[in-house]
């Protein structure tokens, strides 16, 4: 019986070794080649985080809801010029949204920064960009108009808009999904999403898969594009977004 054991043994163990001797031959190589010629680098760009899920012909997701594609919520609110915008108006355009609000001391002037990015990029192209402000007692017309000066904001097709503050909190938490509060404790007196939403012509949102093949559902619009990452470790995704907004113009 020992015997027996001590055969078997030896012969796992001459498998084992086989194995190793193969991995050597065939795969070592492989991968010091691939290092070489970069080629790993590409391949981990290819498969790994959601910055690099980018295919010029791959769709981009649908976000769901119940398992359906969930669309923006409709609203009509009022903008920097006191002009009614109502969102049946943007069918057929790519829009992107946001929340913010004028005194926030915070990661609004980041966002408001790379939104100036994105109307520099798309100033002759049928892209809408919207921020809503979550504080609407202050941010009046006025207020944002001087708020708009101040940022650049050149574009007729950026619009910030204000209105009744139970109706934008609906919008942000029932419609976005988006975390919206106010809060005395915090600087500022508000919490809310630094995130932006890619809505396609149709009025679906968009945005492209992670690692996992899940919709990452909204773009980090809180970190400086040409900074890559900020002081907490978090990715910009502006140039991804810039991608993806472009992908959904090609589309018919």
């Amino acid at each position: 019986m020992q015997s027996r054991t001590n055969k078997q043994r030896k012969f796992t163990l001459i498998w084992i070794s086989i194995i190793v001797v193969l991995f050597g031959v065939l795969v070592i190589p492989s991968i010091l080649n691939r290092i070489k010629t970069k080629s790993v680098t590409d391949y981990r760009r290819a498969i790994g985080t959601s910055e690099y899920m980018y295919s010029e012909n791959e769709k981009l997701s649908y976000v769901l809801n119940a398992g359906k594609p969930r669309k923006m919520p409709s609203f009509r609110l009022i903008n920097q010029d006191s002009l009614e915008v109502d969102s049946s108006n943007l069918s057929g355009k790519v829009v992107i949204v946001d929340f913010f609000f004028t005194s926030c001391p915070t990661i609004c002037p980041i966002m408001s920064r790379n939104m100036a990015l994105l109307q520099d990029e798309f100033k002759t192209s049928p892209v809408e960009l919207v921020s809503i402000s979550i504080n609407p007692k202050y941010d009046k017309p006025e207020v944002l108009r001087s708020y708009l000066e101040n940022y650049g904001i050149i574009n007729s097709n950026w619009n910030l808009l204000t209105g009744d503050r139970e109706g934008i909190y609906e919008i942000a938490r029932e419609g976005f999904y988006l975390y919206t509060e106010e809060n005395d404790e915090v600087v500022g007196g508000f919490e809310h999403s630094g995130m932006f939403a890619l809505i396609d012509k149709e009025g679906y949102i968009r945005s492209r898969s992670d690692e996992y093949g899940n919709p990452i559902v909204y773009y980090r619009g809180s970190v400086f594009k040409d900074a890559g990452v900020n002081s907490d470790g978090e990715e910009e995704q502006i140039g991804i977004l810039i991608e993806d907004i472009y992908k959904l113009l090609k589309e018919n």
